[in-house]
């Protein structure tokens, strides 16, 4: 019989719920636990950075959100054949703990903890609950909020824990910011995946309008839809302003640290790097985000006074050079509002998530 305590993590297929999923995972198993990762086929795609030990286990669950009619009236069922196969694999081989990270791929694992009566939490990223993890609100031990505050449903009170961040953010956290001046300064622009051309759009026009004492120590570096690149690139080249234009950059972290602003979308993980680093920001969530989830991401950063929220619908040109111009013309104003985004920092993130396990494992024991 195996003596290893068992976790399993369950979450969906997106980088923001596996990545958080990851990061736990990596320090249970230093810690001499055994981890299983619940997820579906598309899930399984995502989990290329998760360490070999971890056992992936592919489960059948499914959405309501994709294909037509009759797949939509298969869905209760294949979601019920998946609790019934976790709990058969949770019979043989019991958790101590089971955390879900959010997604329709956490329902079967959930359920069967659930069933069971085994200790169990969920994980939300987002200011508001994902679908899946409202659903299991009222159905969990204890619910982690990587953002703060969480809208959570009456009489549930939810524990700040953070949202995980890489290592390489780790490294650089709290990592000394120059303020702005009459020297080269670096304005870092990123949009996340999705919805990022409204930046592309107002972003470039907003620097070009900038005031010329400014503009030309204006360095930036921008990330754009490949279907946005060539046009992004060409305007900042003919305004003469030195850009690196991007779809995907690699060594946002790095840039981050050496930013004098951040111009960004605020999902989740996007907002707690900006926070763990410490950098003042401009937050544009994104309009059609799930129950406008981004604008409850960016709440707390803003009422601390570390970033300034513009709305897609209130979004011009003027208006972004207005804000860039605030941040840039006051050197004291922007490092208050760097030491502001370190005060929402949550850099033990990972290590509250480890810390609510292992409490879950000792009312269990």
């Amino acid at each position: 019989m195996n003596k290893q305590p068992l976790l399993v993590i369950a979450a969906g297929g997106t980088g923001g719920h596996m990545f958080p999923a990851q990061a736990l995972a990596e320090v249970m198993l230093r810690k001499g636990w055994r981890v299983k990762l619940s997820t579906d086929a598309r899930g399984a795609r995502y989990t290329g950075g998760f360490p070999h030990t971890v056992e992936i286990e592919e489960v059948s669950s499914a959405t309501f959100a994709r294909g037509g009619a009759l797949a939509k009236l298969a869905v209760p069922f294949r979601i019920l054949g998946g609790v019934l196969s976790s709990v058969l694999k949770f019979r043989k081989d019991r958790p101590e703990v089971v955390v879900g990270f959010g997604g329709y791929p956490s329902i079967p694992a959930l359920g069967a903890a659930w069933l069971l009566k085994l200790p169990r939490m969920i994980h939300e990223q987002n200011g508001v609950l994902g679908r899946v993890n409202e659903k299991f609100a009222s159905r969990v031990d204890a619910i982690a909020c990587g953002t703060w505050p969480t809208a959570l449903p009456e009489g549930i009170e939810g524990i700040h824990t953070g949202n995980p961040v890489r290592r390489a953010v780790l490294d650089r956290a709290a990592s000394g910011y120059i303020p702005p001046g009459d020297y080269p300064m670096s304005i870092l622009v990123i949009g996340g995946s999705q919805g990022a051309r409204i930046l592309s759009d107002s972003v470039p026009m907003a620097i070009a309008a900038l005031p010329e004492g400014l503009r030309r120590n204006v360095r930036v570096s921008h990330q754009a839809r490949a279907e946005d690149f060539d046009r992004v690139t060409a305007f900042y080249t003919e305004q003469g302003i030195a850009a690196d234009v991007q779809p995907f950059f690699n060594d946002v972290p790095a840039r981050l640290s050496e930013a004098q602003l951040v111009i960004s979308r605020s999902g989740a993980s996007s907002v707690a790097d900006i926070s763990v680093i410490g950098r003042p920001s401009i937050l544009i969530p994104y309009a059609a985000a799930t129950a406008d989830h981004q604008t409850a991401n960016a709440r707390g950063l803003v009422k601390a006074g570390g970033a300034i929220l513009i709305p897609e619908s209130k979004l011009t040109v003027s208006t972004m050079t207005d804000q860039i111009t605030n941040i840039l013309s006051n050197p004291d104003g922007a490092t208050q509002m760097a030491r502001a985004a370190l005060s929402v920092g949550k850099p033990d993130a990972t290590e509250n998530l480890v810390a609510l396990v292992e409490m879950l494992a000792s009312k269990e024991d």
